[in-house]
């Protein structure tokens, strides 16, 4: 295979603000072949500015021109739209989250087992320089064997007010499904991915309800707000370890918080920014890396990891089999919380 002819499924903001430039620094191996759209004039814009020949409004006139696409669609199309190119013999990068149940996430991988294509997650953070290098200190075995996973993705008034970020049909969720899923994945990471066995969960939506709620980005209708603000776990593993986890788009705290620490046998680390704890000759020692590897843009690592896996010169670093255990994490947080509440009810009684 040549360069890999490229197709672009949603032409909105994650399309245009992260994977398209990302692409299209890739020239020598990537041709941006197409782009798609429900909005016709949307896609032209987009298509006229990123120099992409081919225009559609229907994803499946698409897949004969292109080897591969990048779906950036709602939460609620990602498995539709994924099994449907598969099974056209096209590979597959998906936004995050990989769907919003767990029955599409494995619908996504069987259709690419048969196929024999590339499926793998946006799951950006895996990208980034401190995380690459937290991955490397934790495989090495500097902090031994982890044990408790500590996760706070905490945004201080910023629901998003644009796109259908809250529109619970389009999403299936709010804070949980589309930012801390990323520091789900993350954490799940760096501990190796260890099988869940035991999840406790809780959502709130009482903040972004509140009428003339103040929020930096952009106005929220809480009349019809029918998704997460906050969300917290309690998360057990098969292998012992466990983890702690809160997100919110909406939390009344000093400023934002994006930490992922990890306590081991024999050290931890803090990602953001990246700082080891360990014992040695007796003392207990802090340290910060002087150098961190990589490119700063995740955007960019994450293309290349996806155009190589689809020339058949690397394997994907975010496997569909890991993306499916955060899915199925997230989905048993919501249904956690379904249950505390008819509990409460009932007791109410």
């Amino acid at each position: 295979m040549g360069k890999l002819r490229l197709g672009i499924i949603g032409a909105g903001g994650i399309a245009v603000g992260r994977h398209l430039p990302a692409f299209q620094k890739l020239h020598d191996k990537v041709t941006l072949q197409a782009v798609q759209d429900i909005d016709e004039t949307r896609a032209r814009q987009v298509a006229d500015r990123f120099s992409i020949s081919d225009v559609f409004t229907e994803y499946h006139d698409m897949f004969h021109k292109v080897d591969a696409v990048v779906i950036c669609t709602p939460n609620k199309f990602h498995s539709e739209i994924a099994v449907a190119a598969l099974q056209h013999g096209v590979h597959v990068f998906c936004e995050k989250p990989m769907a919003i149940t767990t029955d599409e996430c494995r619908e996504m991988m069987e259709a690419a087992d048969k196929a024999g294509k590339v499926l793998t997650i946006g799951y950006h953070y895996r990208f980034m320089q401190e995380s690459r290098a937290a991955k490397a200190i934790v495989d090495e075995g500097d902090i031994g064997k982890p044990i408790v996973a500590r996760v706070k993705a905490l945004r201080r008034r910023k629901v998003p007010g644009w796109g259908v970020f809250t529109n619970k049909s389009l999403q299936g969720g709010g804070s949980l499904i589309d930012y801390g899923c990323h520091f789900l994945d993350l954490a799940m990471w760096l501990m190796g991915n260890p099988d869940p066995v035991e999840i406790s969960g809780a959502t709130y939506n009482e903040l972004s309800r509140t009428p003339g709620l103040v929020n930096e980005w952009g106005k929220v209708d809480h009349s019809t707000f029918d998704v997460d603000d906050h969300a917290t776990a309690y998360i057990k593993f098969s292998n012992g370890s466990s983890l702690l986890f809160e997100t919110s788009w909406a939390a009344n705290v000093k400023e934002d918080i994006e930490s992922v620490s990890i306590s081991g046998t024999n050290g931890g680390l803090e990602v953001f920014p990246l700082e080891i704890y360990q014992e040695k000759n007796g003392m207990l020692l802090n340290s910060e890396p002087y150098w961190l590897p990589g490119e700063e843009d995740p955007g960019i690592p994450q293309a290349e990891a996806f155009v190589n896996s689809c020339l058949g010169q690397s394997e994907v670093l975010v496997k569909p089999e890991q993306a499916l255990q955060v899915s199925h994490i997230i989905e048993s947080i919501y249904q956690s919380n379904v249950s505390r509440e008819k509990y409460s009810k009932g007791m109410k009684r």
